[in-house]
Order: structure tokens, then sequence, then C-alpha cells
């Protein structure tokens, strides 16, 4: 009997336990004007996607001396798993973006690198796809 039970706990310990990541990762929408998150919202692959876009379709770096304005809206979008990005403005591994919507310009990236690094960019996307996602209308 010992016997068996000593075989049964080296089996099972041989093979991994196989269990589902639970990332809890929620994407934030924040009021730059009221200075408060206005809404969570759980993060799925369709959104995930939709960033990845957004990152492909960098044109720049944003040069812009304040590209946080004054008024609009942020998006920040924690990327699972992390993005590889390869382009001339940028050749690092990427953990997070958010989105900037100034009230009056058009959105630009602030993207975080994997060693925490920030970087600011301009992109040509339609973000109207992933506003529709995220069920959010400014």
């Amino acid at each position: 009997m010992i016997k068996k039970s000593l075989i049964a706990i080296i089996i099972l310990g041989l093979f991994p336990k196989i269990v589902p990541a639970e990332t809890n990762q929620y994407i934030e929408i924040y009021d730059i004007k009221k200075n408060e998150v206005i809404m969570k919202v759980p993060s799925d692959i369709n959104l995930q996607k939709e960033v990845k876009k957004f990152l492909v379709g960098i044109t720049g770096v944003n040069s812009k001396f304040r590209p946080i304005p004054n008024k609009g809206f942020m998006i920040k979008i924690p990327l699972e798993p992390v993005v590889n990005v390869e382009n001339q403005w940028l050749n690092d591994l990427v953990v997070e973006v958010i989105i900037i919507f100034p009230e009056q310009d058009a959105p630009c990236l602030m993207v975080f690198d994997d060693k925490n690094k920030v970087h600011f960019f301009t992109f040509k996307s339609d973000t109207e796809e992933f506003l529709s996602l995220l069920n959010f209308r400014p």
C-alpha cells in the first residue's frame, strides 16, 4: 500500500499541473479632464488584435512637446502576451499601450516596453472598431 502511494506521488510529480491562466487584465478608460478612470472592460483576444494593428500602423515618433492633452481620454491596454514590435522607431517587446485621444487632434500611442521605458508614436489606423468592441462612445 505504501509502495503504491509512493509511486503515485512520484508519477504525479513528473507531470506539471495544467492550470488555465487567469490574467484578470482590464482595459481602463481614463477621462483626462475629470482625472479619473470612467470605465473598466475585461480584455479579450479581439481587443488585443486591434491594438496589435495600431502597433503595426506606427508612422513615426510623436514629437509634440506635450503629448498628453488637457482634455480628451486615454485607454490603457495591458498586452497579454507581450508583443514584439520591429520597425524603424522601435525594436522591442511591448507590454502595455495607452491610446491617447485628444479632444481636437488625432490619437497617438504611448507604448511601454519590457524595460518600462515609455515611447510616444503617431499611427495610422481606424480606432472605430476598437471603440465599438469596448462599447465606448466618447
